[in-house]
């Protein structure tokens, strides 16, 4: 049934929930995204992951999504985003990485420290600031404004389930792009303590 439709019509079914239209949605660009990450990412774990997540993202936020391009486009700028943002990730989990060893080597040395967590909390606020605009404002009058959930809906005119909802959604987007921050950290921590 759905094998014939155009994308735009096929995606309005997907963003109604319909599971056979998503499937054919993935069907239908699976193989070109997974083959378009591949060349990007040259491995190709990396690049099946890539596309894995886009498609649960896609599913995740389907009645959210607002494509102004064609869904081709679409999905092989998100692929393209998310191989350019695995690259940075890995570079800079490199970095830390080199500098905690010249660290364990040196010894402690405070402006390191310093600098360390400077790019620590650097990172952080990129990533909150990558936020959708509604979620970085409820997650920032939470985390900064320290206001409760109902304080939050009462300013905004909202649900308190909204707000709680993007509040938890933040925290696990920022969750799953900063693992590797949080786990430099505890390297850090634990080298430090002994």
């Amino acid at each position: 049934m759905y094998s014939s439709l155009e994308d735009k019509v096929l995606l309005s079914f997907v963003q109604k929930g319909r599971t056979e239209a998503f499937r054919e949605l993935y069907e239908r660009y699976w193989e070109n995204l997974y083959a378009h990450a591949s060349a990007m990412a040259s491995c190709e774990d990396t690049a099946k992951d890539i596309v894995q997540e886009l498609f649960l993202e896609l599913w995740d936020k389907k009645e959210n999504l607002d494509i102004q391009i064609s869904l081709k486009a679409y999905l092989y700028r998100i692929v393209r985003n998310k191989v350019l943002n695995t690259y940075a990730q890995h570079k800079i989990h490199e970095k830390y990485m080199i500098s905690l060893a010249q660290y364990g080597e040196v010894g402690e040395n405070r402006t390191d420290y310093l600098l360390r967590e400077n790019l620590v909390q650097e990172r952080i606020d990129e990533e909150i600031s990558a936020l959708p605009l509604k979620m970085r404002q409820i997650f920032e009058m939470s985390r900064n404004g320290n206001k409760t959930h109902k304080e939050i809906a009462e300013e905004l005119n909202i649900s308190d389930k909204t707000v709680k909802k993007q509040v938890n959604n933040a925290l696990k987007i920022l969750k799953s792009r900063l693992a590797y921050v949080f786990y430099y950290l505890l390297l850090t921590t634990l080298m430090f303590l002994f």
